[in-house]
């Protein structure tokens, strides 16, 4: 198991590259299969918690998918016992649907035929105090690239209006340097949430055949840059249903421990972002498509290795789902989302990024997350405990 233990360099493109764990995946889905059952219960009698990779391995093989319960007890009790019975909720705030990008998975691809839609900041702040009215204190501003419109500038001003109601800010927009991530952070912005989609070179180069993301070091090297402009918060993730999930597990687990290691003031997450049926989008075309267990495991597999990570799971996802997988891990989850600009005022005329699943209210969310006898929470933290 040489891969995974060889001492490689810093640089995170240098430690996938060695690993094997920007190409097809070959080496490890061998090695995952020879895993046996004692392996699993070997790896289950180790004090959870701590990233270990040769666990991590063994977590997501095919082999522990007969473990899952074990592996949930595991996981929750470690949960509760890092955040308490606390589920966080927070709301998305699309921006703009107008794209520079073709990525073949997104709604917003531009070259789709759909109304699209530009919130100016009199707008945005509209569509904000809708979701303040329902409790919400923590608010996600998402964008598709459009720095035409949401420019630094824009996204700075907006971040200065929002926390007039919002304690927590963060944004899921296109990539960009430590300076601008610093002046966003300097106007309010402290949480970044940015997907590599995919940690496959090669099924990377496919899916996102055009646009400034098709550059996939860049998109690599920005949580770097994130973390470097002292954001508090990281979001890591993949979209599952791209390449094969159990590398793609591993890949993160390495980007996490790499930004952990380096950058400790940075609190790092998982999101889990299956693909949905989006506009324009055939589903038929994606072979990695995961099931409901083999997501469990992803989830039960991570939070066992990192223990203080966040694990977010958004209304991409089923109600009964959403409900039954809050017990497995998961600290923080949306609610009454809308994921198209101009959405919460009721103009759902222009394209959505993708269809959400889970359709309830905030308050419905609340409720439920109560009767699991966890606690809802709409207001994590405030600023001015912050120096």
């Amino acid at each position: 198991m040489t891969a995974i233990l060889k001492n490689v360099g810093s640089d995170i493109k240098a430690i996938l590259a060695e690993k094997e764990l920007d190409g097809d995946g070959a080496y490890w889905r061998k090695r995952m299969e020879r895993v046996a059952a004692d392996d699993v219960r070997k790896a289950l009698a180790q004090p959870p918690g701590s990233y270990n990779p040769e666990r991590l391995v063994t977590l997501v093989s095919p082999a522990a998918a007969d473990c899952l319960e074990d592996m949930a007890q595991s996981a929750r009790q470690l949960t509760i016992q890092r955040f308490g019975k606390t589920i966080r909720l927070y709301a998305p705030l699309y921006l703009s649907n107008y794209c520079t990008n073709s990525c073949l998975y997104c709604g917003f691809n531009r070259t789709s035929k759909f109304q699209r839609r530009r919130l100016s900041i009199a707008q945005a702040v509209s569509e904000a105090n809708i979701i303040a009215a329902e409790g919400f204190s923590d608010i996600l501003l998402v964008s598709s690239e459009d720095r035409d419109h949401i420019s630094i500038e824009y996204l700075a001003e907006l971040a200065q209006e929002l926390r007039k109601n919002f304690s927590f800010i963060a944004m899921e927009v296109y990539s960009m340097n430590r300076d601008e991530y610093s002046q966003l952070f300097n106007a309010g912005v402290e949480g970044v949430t940015l997907y590599q989609e995919t940690y496959n070179r090669q099924v990377y180069d496919y899916y996102h055949p055009a646009g400034t993301k098709a550059d996939y070091d860049t998109r690599l090297d920005a949580p770097d840059e994130i973390a470097a402009a002292s954001m508090r918060e990281i979001g890591l993730g993949a979209l599952l249903g791209l390449a094969d999930w159990r590398t793609e597990t591993l890949a993160l687990a390495e980007h996490a421990h790499y930004l952990m290691k380096h950058y400790w003031q940075s609190h790092v997450s998982f999101s889990f972002p299956r693909l949905r049926p989006a506009h324009e989008v055939e589903r038929s075309q994606f072979r990695h498509l995961l099931g409901d267990t083999e997501l469990a495991q992803m989830i039960l597999a991570l939070r066992l290795c990192f223990a203080d990570a966040g694990l977010v799971l958004s209304t991409r996802e089923p109600a009964k789902l959403r409900d039954h997988f809050i017990n497995l891990g998961i600290t923080r989850i949306s609610a009454g989302s809308k994921t198209s600009p101009g959405g919460y005022s009721g103009h759902d005329d222009s394209g959505r990024q993708f269809e959400v699943d889970d359709n309830r209210t905030a308050g419905e969310v609340a409720e439920m997350i109560k009767q699991q006898g966890m606690e809802p929470v709409f207001k994590d933290w405030d600023r001015h405990f912050i120096s």
